[in-house]
């Protein structure tokens, strides 16, 4: 959450601060301070525990559910994996979050339909304004679109959408957007080449 939030050229209205008295005060009301409690009780004795088997992961989306995550059709949470605040996730039929991967959603995340999160990746929709004294809280939406793989460790930053059947490269920092059907790579994440599949533009290249 050290990292600095893009400069005015960037898509500034996708990102907005959270309302603090000064850097050491919560930007969280204490009902949310108490959500984000319970669920993390909730997480280590109900959710963690489970296994990978068929009937747990049904189990796990229903309290996710009961947490206001809006869940369509069959997606795969992981046990291992981290959600930060349910009631600001949308997951779409056969999205996966894989082993060991964080979504930080303070600002929302939606992963939609066949997106991959694997191990260890790091959604962060949340960092910190470092050029006001008061380091206020700054977070964004994450959007995740269909067919979309995030590799191993990769870490996408606030505000950030990642365009249909995109691929970020494991270990890679997502800056900046990325075109659909593109592959992106290294930190930050740079376009490498347009991503071959059916579902792909007819001439190869990723559309602009």
């Amino acid at each position: 959450m050290s990292q600095a939030p893009p400069a005015s050229s960037s898509p500034a209205p996708r990102l907005h601060a959270k309302r603090q008295a000064d850097a050491y005060s919560s930007p969280w009301s204490a009902r949310e301070r108490l959500a984000i409690g319970l669920w993390s009780i909730v997480w280590a004795t109900l959710f963690r525990p489970t296994p990978k088997m068929f009937p747990f992961t049904k189990w796990r989306l229903l309290l996710l559910r009961l947490f206001g995550a809006k869940v369509h059709g069959y997606p795969f949470i992981s046990a291992s994996a981290k959600i930060k605040r349910p009631w600001d996730l949308e997951v779409h039929d056969r999205a996966c979050v894989s082993p060991g991967a964080e979504i930080y959603n303070l600002g929302g995340c939606i992963l939609r339909a066949r997106a991959n999160v694997t191990q260890y990746a790091y959604l962060c929709g949340g960092t910190h304004d470092l050029s006001d004294p008061g380091l206020p809280l700054v977070v964004g939406l994450i959007d995740v679109g269909e067919d979309v793989f995030i590799g191993a460790r990769a870490m996408v930053l606030p505000g950030i959408t990642l365009g249909a059947g995109s691929v970020v490269g494991a270990g890679s920092v997502v800056t900046r957007d990325v075109a659909p059907w593109m592959i992106v790579a290294g930190n930050p994440a740079r376009p490498i080449r347009a991503r071959a599949h059916p579902g792909a533009p007819r001439d190869g290249t990723a559309p602009a």
